[in-house]
This record gives C-alpha cells, structure tokens and sequence, in this order.
C-alpha cells in the first residue's frame, strides 16, 4: 500500500496532468501544491510511484504523466465526486423539464451530457425487460385489422399492426381492452404471459381466434430483442482530445459505432453507484485509450437502463462522475412524474 503522502503526491501529479496536458515534474509539483516536503523528497516519492507502475515517463527529459493504473488509484482513493453548483443544477432541471416524450428525455439527456462533460454522451433507452405496463390500447384501423399500443412506465411507446383471422366488433374490441388492462397494468413484463394465458378462453368461440392473435402480437413485443437502443452525442468533442489518443482517434470511433459494444459495456456495470472503466480495463480493444464513466437510471428505487460518457484517460474524473450521477438522478425523476 502507498503512504497517505505518495498518494498526496499521485494526486497532485493526476490533476496537474488533467488540468495542463503537459508531463508533470517535481519542480512543479512542489510550487503547486503544499505538500510539505522538499522537492528532493518529491522525486523520491515519483520514482516510487514510477517503480510501481503508477505513473510513468513519456520520453527522457521529461516530467511523468499516470498510467491506467495510477488513474485507477486516483478514482478508488477520491474522497468524493465533484458536486454540481446550484445553477448547474437549474439547468439540468430546466432542460430535462421540457422533455414531451421518451424520445426527447433520451435526446436531451445525451446533449446535455456532452455538454456537461466535454466527452462523447451514451444513453441506452429504458429496457422493456425491466419495464411494467402502463397501458395497452387497441385501435380499430379496418373490420379485421386493429393496431396495439403499449405504454411502459418509463413513458416508452411501442405500436404494432395485427391482422385478425375474422371481423372484430366495436363492443369486443372494447371488452377485449377492459380486461386486458385490468390483468396487466402495473405488472412487470415478466409476468404478462402468465397473467393473460386463459384469457381467449373467457371470449365468444367466434373471438378466440382474434384474441389469441392479440396477445401473441403483445407477447412478442414484450421480448423483442431489438429493445436495446442507444443513442450517443458529442463524438466531435474527442476531436479536441486527438494527442490523448496513442496513434489515431478511429479504433475509438469504430468502437463507438458499434452499440453491440457499448450495450455490453453498459451492461456489466453494476446496478448501482457511478462505475469507472479506465483504459485496459475495457475489454474492446479500440476503447483502450479510453475511460468510461457510467451509472443507472430509472423511476423509483430501481435502474432501467444505463448511462454514461466516454473520453479519453487524461479526464476529470470527479467532475465527470458527478455530471453523470446528478444526470441520471435528474432523467429517474422525470420517468417516475411521466
């Protein structure tokens, strides 16, 4: 383990390195910070650090600068994320606030991320998997064609045609709603196919068929496979950070294209708490030069999906994990009032 004052000293050198992009030296530190100890005992204290594979130097002559892991120390050692200032807080609140839809609450959440932070923004949408139903509505379009809409807690919408073997009646498109409804609103996905499984069997023989072909429509929506969606912004600020990147800025540009990738990076976050992936720690390769700040979010006590930014190692981290928690706390209360 280090001691309290080679982490001081780890510290200081992440944060100088953070704030000026330039190799860090003891000469510097010493002027910059109180550290209460001669710059002889500075540079004892780097070529430690060094030695144990903290920080490193990037060519001769030079000042040091921390590696993967001497960021990883960094992250588990702080104290605690950067709060945001009142006014920040304002106008997260009052851009989310004017959100009309999911749509828009995932698109103005991955803007103002960007903005926030400066890096690239990541928001998966809602899982239905971890949804509960809202509301099923059933339209007549034609005698044999109807369209179902199903309304998810967390505001998503989904809609799907149906053909129906037969004509289906005003009054038993309205039964058939009534006590869709009663069985599945507020029920978890999981749960819908238990709950409506002997419903075609409380219908008219001529409606079965109808019925059967509703619920097998609604039952393929609640496990669509295609439900993982995300939306990312702000890809041209990595621009700002191309001399952060070891040869070229495309291997990460690839890896962001494929949300395969980031979906899967998202998803072996942990539930709760804001989770740091730094450099080597992501599995994909073309990621490697970067870190990935994430945490979940949802209405009530419970993450229904994930959301996070992406920007290269040399990053603020406690300014960054506490834009991406204050976002997410804001997006749950907007789920949990929609």
């Amino acid at each position: 383990m280090l001691s309290e004052r080679r982490l001081e000293v780890l510290r200081a050198i992440v944060q100088d390195y953070v704030g000026t992009e330039e190799p860090v030296g003891s000469k510097a530190l010493t002027e910059r910070h109180r550290l209460g100890v001669s710059p002889a005992t500075v540079r004892n204290d780097m070529a430690v650090l060094e030695e144990e594979g903290f920080i490193a130097q990037p060519h001769t002559s030079a000042g040091r600068i921390p590696t993967d892991k001497g960021y990883r120390l960094f992250v588990d050692k702080l104290a605690g994320v950067k709060p945001l200032s009142a006014p920040e807080r304002r106008a997260i609140q009052n851009f989310l606030d004017g959100a009309v839809d999911l749509d828009d609450v995932v698109g103005r959440t991955v803007r103002l991320l960007a903005q926030l932070t400066r890096q690239v923004a990541v928001v998966q949408y809602p899982s239905l998997t971890r949804s509960t139903v809202r509301h099923v509505e059933l339209l007549s379009l034609a005698p044999a064609r109807l369209m179902l809409v199903l309304i998810t807690d967390t505001g998503r919408v989904e809609q799907r045609m149906v053909d129906c073997p037969a004509p289906f009646g005003e009054s038993a498109l309205a039964d058939l709603r009534a006590r869709l409804n009663s069985r599945v609103v507020g029920r978890r996905f999981a749960d819908v196919p238990q709950l409506v499984q002997d419903l075609p069997e409380s219908f008219e023989a001529e409606d079965r068929g109808t019925v059967s072909t509703v619920l097998a429509t609604l039952l393929e929506t609640l496990v669509e496979e295609t439900e993982e969606r995300l939306m990312i912004g702000g890809t041209a600020n990595l621009t700002r950070f191309g001399h952060d990147f070891p040869l070229t800025i495309r291997p990460v540009l690839e890896a962001l294209e494929e949300h395969v990738v980031l979906l899967k990076l998202l998803g072996e976050a942990p539930e709760s708490g804001v989770t740091v992936r730094i450099g080597h720690e992501n599995a994909h390769e073309g990621l490697n030069s970067t870190s990935v700040v994430s945490v979940g979010y949802g209405s009530g006590g419970e993450a229904v999906a994930k959301l996070g930014v992406v920007g290269p190692t040399r990053m603020d981290y406690p300014g960054t994990m506490g834009a991406v928690r204050a976002v997410a706390r804001y997006v749950g209360q907007i789920l949990a009032e929609s």
